[in-house]
């Protein structure tokens, strides 16, 4: 079954298409009969729906594209019907009046062929071999962009400069004066030959940034004089980035330079605000200029096809941190075998590793904690008012369709309708990002549930905060804005973003994490405490859930081992097919859960035992279970995870050492392949002098 939406976009994406068939018939058939008012209409809303599409329908108008039918064959065949039309209207001389309107129009296309040509030209010279943000790149002769217009929108400049032309035509068609025709063609043929000279200024050397060579040469200078030390590598689609957002304040935190490392450009616009120096190296060959700085340790949140690329330069040393971890398959990739060390929470990751026997040996398992759950408060008791408030924070389908991955599509809706029973109850809904983009029935279970509880608000009533709650919402989210969002005017390029995002103010790290707390406080003031909330933005953020939440409910992901630190109930919902004991032997994250079976009847107990301490059996457990999964609290996860990095660094350093040791030929620091080496070498002279005697 389709998903939501996908027809009615294919429906619209036809009717756009039908319509210009509809078009280009009309005006061919008004050229040739000829039917001046059908002519005319058909060409100006020709054009017109072009023009539309070109911001509407994108996508169709690439489909085209493929089939050959571009904009630009497009344009040309609307403007040979012009001609034709023209033809066959009594009145215009052929030779003496369309002759030169055919010249000009020639000499137009001409024109903007050639502005297409000084396009690439500027767009080659405007791409450097990377990217950088939080960096002062000022050296590389950075300039502003052209407008796009002129420099990346080809359909859209042809069909805008072509206005006049089908304008000053059809004002011919109607008077039988050419004149109309010429000045239309005289004014597109000025503009673009005027844009033409002016794109081409870029290539001039005022305009022109550094080429290639000098940039490398200049990357590889800020890498000797800023002298990074950690970094974190990360390379996934546009989706992915949360998995590298979740560890900037623990990257900024470390002792050292540090540094990010990223491998898509689209990536360097995708991380959020931080103070961070960041470099984006797409193609290989100028990654491994990296061999040659000070760069000792590098941390992977996540596995990509590029991070093998990375794995080449000996003189680094990698640990994988990971994005999160859970109970699920994926949290023991046989991958992490590539990686020096592999950095846990405590020991169930440790545990886990082993148990599943895929070659990470126990010595190269490093716990470390989680060190960004600082922001998670810990528990206090029942709730303090009328209203018990559960976050309701399911995970998505995954790629493997094991019914297991989510309880949306089998028990979400009977979760959230037992929850709305209980008029003592406040839901927040925040489901993964990426729900119901495998499986189409976890986005429709998703819409179901989410219509379920804007039903049940309609039948909650209660003061609500006064307008000046949602003011103070509104100041909070310009400042935050303000402070995270880099504005960039349309045509900006990444040599303009570039400029722009140099060097941050010092001083802005701390300024964005007060913003952020700020936002998230009237965020929550912004509405009535009986109110329940869908929550499918980025903001607030999963942890700002966990401390307004008493209690969640979720299923066998990280969500659950991160909000374990706050040491408040929480429930797993089973819809694997699993006994509820074999649930809990495969799954030790669970083992201090209420287990929810499909049909969500345990729910009331929970909420029970939320309300009523003493009911809650768990509590002891939960807390030995946070150690087991998070590790101990003294020293603090920072602190251990500062640790380890600094030990890794060491090792770097220990490593080259020994070769530069090897490499200058101290006797005594001779690896023991050498040695081997060595005395092979030795024996074969010895042989040969053996024989030489002989003979």
């Amino acid at each position: 079954m389709p998903s939501a939406g996908i027809v009615p976009r294919r429906a619209v994406q036809l009717a756009a298409l039908f319509a210009m068939m509809v078009a280009f018939t009309a005006q061919l058939l008004g050229a040739l009969l000829p039917v001046i008012p059908l002519f005319i209409a058909a060409s100006v809303v020709n054009l017109g729906l072009d023009l539309v599409l070109q911001h509407k329908q994108p996508g169709l108008l690439a489909v085209l594209g493929r089939i050959r039918f571009d904009v630009t064959v497009r344009q040309l065949l609307r403007d040979m019907l012009i001609l034709v039309g023209l033809l066959h209207i009594d009145g215009i001389n052929p030779l003496e009046e369309q002759a030169p309107l055919t010249i000009t129009l020639l000499l137009f296309y001409g024109t903007h062929f050639v502005c297409q040509a000084v396009a690439v030209l500027v767009r080659r010279t405007r791409s450097l071999p990377f990217v950088t943000r939080n960096i002062d790149a000022s050296a590389l002769r950075l300039t502003d962009a052209p407008p796009r217009i002129l420099s990346r929108q080809t359909g859209r400049r042809l069909l805008r400069f072509s206005v006049p032309t089908t304008t000053g035509m059809m004002l011919t068609a109607i008077t039988t004066d050419a004149f109309w025709g010429g000045i239309g063609l005289a004014v597109s043929l000025a503009l673009s030959a005027g844009g033409t000279l002016y794109l081409g200024t870029w290539l001039l050397p005022k305009k022109r940034v550094a080429n290639e060579k000098q940039a490398l040469e200049w990357l590889d200078n800020w890498l000797a004089e800023y002298r990074p030390t950690v970094g974190m590598y990360f390379s996934g689609g546009s989706s992915s980035a949360y998995q590298a957002n979740m560890w900037l304040s623990t990257l900024a935190d470390l002792d050292g330079n540090p540094i990010i490392v990223l491998r898509e450009r689209f990536m360097v616009q995708k991380i959020e605000a931080t103070d961070v120096p960041i470099v984006c190296i797409p193609k290989v060959a100028n990654l491994m200029r990296l061999e040659h700085s000070t760069l000792k340790v590098l941390l992977h949140p996540a596995n990509s096809g590029k991070t093998s690329q990375i794995l080449r330069i000996p003189s680094i040393k990698h640990a994988f941190t990971n994005h999160g971890e859970s109970d699920k398959l994926s949290s023991c990739n046989p991958y992490a075998k590539a990686y020096d060390e592999v950095w846990v929470a405590g020991p169930a990751a440790r545990d886990r590793y082993q148990l599943a026997d895929i070659g990470v040996e126990d010595k190269d398992v490093i716990e470390v904690g989680r060190p960004q759950l600082a922001p998670i408060k810990p528990y206090t008791g029942a709730p303090a008012g009328r209203l018990t408030t559960v976050l309701y924070a399911p995970t998505w389908e995954g790629w493997d369709g094991n019914p297991g991955n989510t309880s949306v599509i089998l028990a979400g809706e009977n979760i959230v309708r037992e929850l709305l029973a209980d008029e003592n109850v406040r839901l927040l809904y925040k489901p993964h990002p990426m729900t119901g983009s495998v499986d189409p029935r976890a986005g429709a279970a998703n819409t179901r549930i989410q219509a379920m509880i804007a039903e049940a608000n309609t039948r909650r009533s209660g003061a609500r905060p006064g307008p000046e709650a949602a003011a103070e919402l509104a100041r909070c989210t310009e400042e935050l804005n303000a402070l995270t969002t880099s504005a960039f005017r349309k045509s900006a390029d990444e040599l303009e973003r570039m400029r722009l995002q140099g060097t941050p103010e010092e001083g802005r790290a701390a300024a964005v994490a007060a913003a952020v707390t700020a936002w998230e406080e009237a965020y929550w003031n912004s509405f009535p405490e009986w109110e329940h909330r869908i929550i499918v933005t980025a903001r607030p953020g999963i942890f700002s859930c966990f401390n307004e939440a008493d209690v969640l409910i979720s299923d066998v992901s990280s969500v659950v081992s991160d909000y374990l630190t706050s040491e408040k109930p929480y429930a797993v919902a089973n819809t694997s097919g699993m006994s509820e004991d074999d649930f809990r032997v495969n799954f030790p994250t669970v083992r201090a859960a209420t287990i929810l079976t499909p049909e969500a009847a345990e729910v009331a107990g929970l909420l029970d035992a939320v309300r009523n301490p003493e009911k809650d059996t768990l509590a002891a457990e939960r807390a030995e279970l946070k150690e087991h999964l998070l590790g101990p609290s003294d020293p603090p996860s920072s602190v251990r995870f500062n640790q380890a990095a600094l030990a890794l660094c060491t090792k770097a350093d220990e490593r080259r050492i020994r070769m530069e040791n090897r490499l200058s030929g101290i006797p005594g620091q001779r690896s023991q392949e050498d040695v081997d080496t060595s005395e092979t070498a030795e024996n074969q002279d010895n042989g040969a002098s053996d024989a030489t005697a002989a003979v």
